[in-house]
């Protein structure tokens, strides 16, 4: 690292991230501060280049928003509805079968599904509809439910502990279970953005039960809102804490608010800039030191910002997605997906080496499918 690009303030920090020392919440409000965002990219791509060198990576998946009928009614959400909505829906379990099938021709090794906090659904829905889709194709991975969901299906719907819920799941296909439902974890923001959703507590509780049952999870941050750099920064340390514990998140995804549909006082937010978008990439990649990959969230920022943050610390730029409803029900104006080909193209022209990767950040190496790896043999951030 040159540190003469490097501010004098934030040179300590810069020190401790090139020999591999731990930084602390202090020095991550420091970087928050900072608007020299060049050198933040420098510092966070030491981190990237131990933790995955010159490569970034992109899974080919398959998004399924099952349903967006939902009990709650966060004040940034613009995807969920109450039956009576217009923009309501709901698939039946065919319908997404066949939407998979279409899918798995192209190469698809995942797919991605949650949905809003159905009043009505029925326990055998949900297991039929993992049993479906591991019959369709029994290689192909199936990560679904936010923790919310999770907590709603033990205690509305399966009626038993979270732990037999997620075994429950499990033996029915689940692969593994998804980031969301984060959003910002003080609970003071909490109660202003999503009043009524699970606790910062609770949220993890369900990535470590998870986790414990030898399960991998992504983990997130919704940010650009009402929050300060110390909420995120304390978001961050939590996450961190829980990765000390039991090493089950494979990768952090952050993503910016969508303000265009939001509703009350969220509405009339501006959306966060670019530079403020790099900035938390950065920042995020130099404070979680242990978790491997930083995914760019390309609905969010748009691929040509998602491949800039290639020099910010960022190794994924997420996959294919092939329909994305709930940043685009908001408002998002991205590609609701994305070609193989358009992903390896930004990659290459950030002079990094693209590959693509399984459900667990793990390179495929030129292979399309991988049975269900061994959780034991999983290298996992």
């Amino acid at each position: 690292m040159n540190y003469l690009l490097i501010p004098k303030e934030l040179r300590p920090i810069a020190e401790k991230v090139e020999a591999a020392q731990r930084i602390s919440e202090a020095d991550a409000v420091a970087l928050y501060r900072s608007s020299d965002l060049n050198a933040l990219g420098m510092i966070a791509n030491v981190l990237r280049d131990r933790k995955n060198g010159n490569y970034a990576t992109y899974i080919h998946n398959r998004y399924i928003n099952y349903s967006n009928l939902c009990i709650l009614s966060c004040q940034f959400c613009a995807f969920a509805a109450r039956k009576r909505d217009a923009h309501a829906f709901e698939y039946a379990i065919d319908e997404i079968i066949s939407a998979v099938r279409e899918a798995l021709p192209l190469g698809i090794t995942e797919v991605h599904m949650v949905g809003g906090l159905h009043p009505t659904l029925k326990k055998e829905w949900y297991l039929n509809l993992l049993r479906s889709l591991r019959a369709l194709d029994p290689q192909l991975h199936i990560k679904a439910f936010t923790a919310i969901e999770v907590r709603h299906l033990s205690q509305r719907i399966f009626r038993m502990p979270i732990r037999d819920t997620l075994e429950t799941l499990r033996e029915a296909g689940l692969g593994s279970i998804t980031g969301g439902g984060a959003e910002i974890f003080d609970p003071v923001v909490r109660d202003q953005i999503c009043r009524g959703k699970e606790t910062a507590a609770e949220w993890l509780d369900v990535h470590r039960m998870w986790h414990q049952m030898g399960g991998r999870s992504t983990c997130t941050m919704l940010y650009g809102h009402i929050e300060m750099p110390a909420h995120r920064v304390d978001h961050l340390r939590q996450l961190r804490e829980l990765q000390d514990e039991t090493r089950g998140f494979t990768g952090f995804v952050p993503f910016a608010f969508e303000p265009s549909a939001a509703h009350g006082m969220l509405a009339h937010i501006k959306r966060a800039s670019a530079f403020e978008q790099l900035r938390n990439l950065a920042v995020s990649r130099i404070y979680l030191d242990n978790i491997d990959h930083l995914t760019a969230y390309w609905v969010s920022l748009g691929l040509p910002l998602a491949q800039v943050s290639l020099s910010y610390g960022v190794d994924d730029l997420h996959g294919t997605i092939l329909e994305e409803k709930i940043f685009h029900m908001a408002g998002a104006t991205t590609p609701q997906q994305q070609t193989v080909a358009a992903l390896e193209h930004a990659i290459r022209e950030a002079s990094r080496v693209p590959m693509q990767r399984d459900s667990y950040y793990r390179h495929l190496n030129g292979a399309r499918r991988l049975s269900r790896p061994n959780e034991r043999e999983l290298v996992c951030g």
